[in-house]
């Protein structure tokens, strides 16, 4: 049994590391981005509740997409261009 155990400990301490080390490569805004999910991934005292006026917004947004009203962009556009309006 400690044989296995030690196996497990040593395959997610590399799957840790993995991740580490590909996180460490994002751009500093998007590591604060994974960084912040990671951290409300740990608060589950409170489970996620929409309440009826967000379920109507989202429900919206959708059919505004499958409908083709709204221009979809790529996120990575849209980050750069608000980082550029920052600064």
């Amino acid at each position: 049994m400690t044989e296995w155990i030690s196996a497990y400990n040593t395959v997610m301490n590399i799957t840790a590391e993995s991740v580490m080390a590909t996180a460490m490569q994002l751009p500093p805004m998007l590591r604060a981005f994974v960084a912040e999910r990671l951290i409300e991934s740990l608060d589950v005292s409170v489970p996620p509740s929409l309440t009826s006026k967000w379920k109507r917004e989202v429900r919206r947004r959708c059919e505004d997409v499958d409908r083709g009203s709204v221009i979809l962009r790529e996120a990575e556009t849209v980050f750069e261009k608000a980082r550029s309006s920052l600064a």
